[in-house]
C-alpha cells in the first residue's frame, strides 16, 4: 500500500507541472478538464488493474492495455515536466534577482510569467510519443515487415545455392487480440515460398491453451522442405503459478503436441539433416540457453552429436546470448544461428541501412538483424507477437526470408 501512495504522489506531483503546460496555451476550461478526466482514467485503471498483482497470476488483455495507455500518458507527461522545469531553472534565479534589487517599494509578481511559445514548443515534443505510442498500440503491433538478406558461403553445398529460408520468433499467442491480422501475417509468410519455415521458441507466453485459437491458421503455414522449431524461455511456463509440478510437465507436453499438430518437427537438442540433389545441410535445434536468469535447457554438444565438423551447420537457439556466450567459440563453426527473444524491445528507431537503436541495446550486445562474428552469421529476429506492451513503436514485427549463395564469403 505505502509504495502506491508513493507512486500515486509522485504521480500527481508530475500531473501538476505537466499541466502547466495546458494552462499556458489556452484558457479554455473544457481543455484543461479534458486533462485531468484523461489522466485520472488512465491512472485508475492502472491502478485497478495492478493493485495486488502478481505475474505469476497471469497477464491479461487487460493488464497489457492498462499498462499501454499507461506508457502513452506517462512518457508525455514526463516530457511536458522537463521542458518546464528547464524553464524554471531560468525563471526562478530572475526571480530571486528581481526580488534584491526592485527594492522594499516593489510590488508585484517577481515571477516572470511563463512563455507560451516554450510551452507551445515542448507541447508539441510530447504529442510525437503520445501518437507514437497509440499507433502503436492501434495499428504498429501487426505493421509486419518482411525483411530479406543474402548470405554467401564459400562452403555451403552448391546444391544449396539460392536456397531460402524464412524465420518467425515470438509468436507469443495468448496476446494477439485480432484473428484476422493474424491469418494475413501467415499468408505474408507462405507468399515468400521459402524451401524451408524456422521458427526460433516463444510460441505462448505461458500456456498452450493460448494457441487454441491459432491452430488451424498457423497449420496453413507451408514450405516445401518442412516446418521446424525450437523452445523459448515463455514455453516452459516457468512465468505462471501451477497447481503442481505434474501440470507445469503436462503443460509443456501439451504445447509441444500442438507444436507437431500444426506441423512443427520440435527439436529438443537435436539436429536434422536437409537434403537437395545428393547432399546436405545440418539443422540443429537446442532448447532455451540465456543468460541473466533464464533457462539454460540448451546442450549444443548434445544436439550436434550427430553431425559431423565439417558440415554446413544452420543453429536455432532462441536466445542470442547463447550465440554471443557459447556458440561463436564453439569448435564446430555455426555457419548461421537463428534467434530472437529481444523483441528489440518493440520501441525504438530504425532507418533501414542507416541507422537503428533501441534501449534493449543496453541489455543485448545482438538484438536486432544480422551480425557477423568470426565467420559465424546470427540474425536476431524481432518478432511476431508482442508481450506485456501491447503494440510495437519503430520496432515493427518481422518475417525473416534469408537466401544462402555459395561463392566468395562476404565477411
Amino acid at each position: 500500500m505505502l509504495r502506491w501512495i508513493i507512486f500515486l504522489v509522485i504521480f500527481f506531483i508530475l500531473d501538476l507541472y505537466a499541466f502547466q503546460v495546458f494552462k499556458t496555451i489556452s484558457k479554455n476550461n473544457w481543455f484543461h478538464l479534458s486533462y485531468w478526466v484523461i489522466s485520472i482514467l488512465v491512472i485508475g485503471n492502472f491502478v485497478f488493474n495492478y493493485y495486488g498483482f502478481n505475474r505469476s497470476d497471469g497477464f491479461s488483455h487487460a493488464h497489457a492495455y492498462a499498462f499501454g495507455f499507461f506508457i502513452a500518458i506517462l512518457i508525455p507527461k514526463m516530457i511536458l515536466f522537463l521542458g518546464m522545469f528547464a524553464e524554471d531553472v531560468f525563471r526562478v534565479p530572475q526571480a530571486i534577482y528581481r526580488y534584491f534589487t526592485e527594492g522594499d517599494t516593489a510590488k508585484g509578481n517577481y515571477f516572470a510569467s511563463r512563455r507560451q511559445f516554450v510551452s507551445q514548443i515542448v507541447f508539441g515534443i510530447a504529442a510525437i510519443p503520445l501518437a507514437s505510442v497509440l499507433y502503436g498500440i492501434y495499428k504498429g503491433k501487426y505493421n509486419f515487415k518482411v525483411l530479406k538478406y543474402t548470405l554467401t558461403f564459400e562452403d555451403l553445398p552448391s546444391a544449396f545455392d539460392g536456397y531460402k529460408i524464412t524465420q518467425l520468433s515470438d509468436i507469443h499467442s495468448g496476446s494477439f487480440d485480432d484473428v484476422e491480422k493474424v491469418e494475413y501475417a501467415v499468408s505474408l509468410v507462405n507468399d515468400q515460398q521459402s524451401d524451408v519455415i524456422l521458427f526460433t521458441g516463444d510460441m505462448v507466453n505461458n500456456k498452450a491453451e493460448e494457441m487454441h485459437p491459432y491452430l488451424d491458421i498457423f497449420n496453413k503455414l507451408h514450405a516445401k522442405d518442412g516446418k521446424f522449431s525450437v523452445l523459448g524461455n515463455h514455453d516452459y511456463g516457468d512465468y505462471v503459478t501451477w497447481s503442481s509440478e505434474a501440470a507445469k510437465h503436462q503443460n509443456l507436453e501439451d504445447l509441444k503436441a500442438i507444436q507437431k499438430q500444426i506441423g512443427f518437427d520440435l527439436l529438443l537438442n537435436e539436429s536434422r539433416f536437409l537434403e537437395k540433389d545428393g547432399e546436405r545441410i545440418a539443422l540443429v535445434g537446442v532448447e532455451n540457453w540465456g543468460t541473466g536468469g533464464f533457462k539454460q535447457a540448451g546442450d549444443l554438444q548434445q544436439a550436434a552429436s550427430g553431425i559431423k565438423k565439417d558440415d554446413f551447420k544452420i543453429l536455432m537457439s532462441h536466445d542470442p546470448t547463447h550465440w554471443e556466450k557459447v556458440v561463436i567459440d564453439d569448435d564446430y563453426h555455426y555457419h548461421l544461428t537463428l534467434s530472437g527473444h529481444t523483441h528489440g524491445m518493440q520501441f525504438g528507431i530504425e532507418i533501414p541501412g542507416w541507422f537503428k537503436w533501441s534501449p534493449v541495446k543496453w541489455r543485448y550486445k545482438y538484438w536486432a538483424g544480422i551480425y557477423e562474428e568470426m565467420g559465424q552469421y546470427i540474425n536476431v529476429n524481432r518478432g511476431f507477437g508482442y508481450l506485456a506492451f501491447p503494440g510495437r513503436v519503430g520496432i515493427w514485427p518481422e518475417i525473416t526470408v534469408i537466401e544462402l549463395k555459395k561463392g566468395a564469403s562476404t565477411t
